[in-house]
């Protein structure tokens, strides 16, 4: 499982089963399936420190959502935005008086690592007009949300992390959503797949270039990450040695455009179904356009 480079817990799992010849559970992890019409739910709880140390993952829920045909399904499209929205309101409460702080992870000039500032530019931002006490338009129906998309550290010079925190640190949220390209180990969940997990985000991972973490231990509040899987390590899909000069050597799809426009579409609508809970789809996307 070491040798082979994945973000998603649904892959680390099912290469630690195969790795030890044992199709029961791991000691430590629990799973369970759910099947949504074509879109497959996947849980994986990870419950101890022999499942973190097997998985290669913190303790914590992971939720897998494959939709094959997202890219091109509207209803598929749709179900999934349900989805996830379900989802992310299993893993926090909230509430009208909610404040949340959605940051976009990554690089808007790479466009496979351009997921997080894609979400971002399509969410509901509402805490300007509800601190402002202009909130006769929305009444209820939504709650605080504010967004960033920090950067990465080769273009600002500054940990991405502690950006993260001197904003939380001044507005307070009481929940921070962070959004980030993955990597995958199997070709087929390329721009099919959203994971959600409680247990915070290390930026940059996917590719091998670790930053510090954002978690609950670093930023004092509850941290939601959600990626999509937008490459793969052609040293898991080449027949031949990759040398070590060009290690890692990243592989995407030649469609990641319309990848990274409909994934961005669906997890930032996601998120705005779960924050803002008495709207539909075409309510918040009647006002995000």
């Amino acid at each position: 499982m070491q040798s082979i480079r994945t973000d998603l817990a649904v892959e680390a799992h099912e290469l630690s089963k195969k790795a030890a010849k044992n199709a029961s559970e791991i000691d430590g992890v629990i799973s369970d399936v759910e099947k949504k019409g074509n879109i497959t739910v996947t849980r994986v709880e990870i419950t101890n420190e022999n499942g973190s140390r097997a998985l290669g993952k913190a303790q914590g829920t992971y939720v897998t959502v494959d939709a094959p045909d997202l890219k091109y399904s509207l209803d598929t499209y749709e179900r999934t935005c349900q989805t996830v929205a379900e989802e992310i309101r299993k893993m926090a409460k909230v509430g009208s008086d909610t404040l949340t702080l959605v940051v976009g992870l990554g690089n808007r000039e790479i466009t496979p690592d351009a997921l997080g500032t894609c979400v971002v530019s399509k969410l509901l931002v509402t805490h300007h007009i509800k601190r402002g006490g202009e909130n006769d338009i929305f009444g209820d129906n939504i709650s605080g949300v504010c967004a960033i998309a920090p950067g990465v550290l080769g273009t600002t010079g500054i940990e991405t992390a502690d950006i993260i925190k001197a904003v939380s640190e001044k507005v307070k949220p009481q929940l921070i959503i962070a959004v980030d390209a993955l990597a995958a180990a199997d070709i087929e969940r390329i721009s099919n797949t959203i994971q959600i997990s409680d247990t915070g985000i290390q930026p940059g991972s996917g590719v091998g270039n670790n930053r510090e973490g954002l978690c609950e231990e670093t930023t004092g509040v509850k941290v939601i990450a959600i990626g999509v899987p937008t490459v793969i390590d052609a040293a898991t899909i080449s027949k031949v040695k990759i040398p070590e000069e060009m290690s890692p050597l990243m592989v995407t799809t030649r469609d990641i455009d319309l990848v990274i426009e409909r994934a961005a579409k669906t997890v930032a609508n996601g998120i705005n179904l779960a924050l803002h809970r008495n709207m539909t789809l075409r309510d918040v996307e009647s006002y995000v356009g």
